[in-house]
């Protein structure tokens, strides 16, 4: 085989993994579900304030690879906790108090400091 053959050979054999690549790493961005044993809800949901330095970026999954392109809170920020899961991801919702734009999505729970509830106990 010559070496042009042999370099179309292997170019097309990664053009049909490419897709099955994007499929796997979009199954990983896939939201867990909420209330149970792995990812129990507050119930109020707790509010928090964004701690530590630099923006906290925001992913639409609990998975470093699932980062929400330029959304992010800084410090000082405030966030409502609905659930976190044990390996330190709290699912969160921010709203901009100037726009009243909101967004909800994953954020490591290491940076936020609770400050009160959002209601009454259920």
């Amino acid at each position: 085989m010559t070496s042009s053959k042999a370099l179309r050979s292997l170019v097309g054999a990664a053009v049909l993994l490419l897709p099955l690549g994007a499929f796997a790493h979009a199954g990983e961005c896939t939201e867990p579900k909420t209330g149970t044993k792995d990812v129990p809800i507050f119930s109020p949901p707790l509010a928090n304030v964004v701690t530590g330095t630099g923006r906290l970026q925001f992913y639409s999954a609990p998975n470093e690879r699932c980062a929400m392109a330029g959304i992010f809170v800084i410090p000082k920020d405030k966030v409502v906790a609905y659930a976190r899961t044990d390996d330190g991801w709290s699912s969160v919702m921010y709203v901009n108090p100037r726009t009243g734009n909101d967004v909800s999505g994953w954020v490591r729970s290491a940076r936020l400091k609770i400050t009160g509830t959002m209601g009454p106990k259920q």
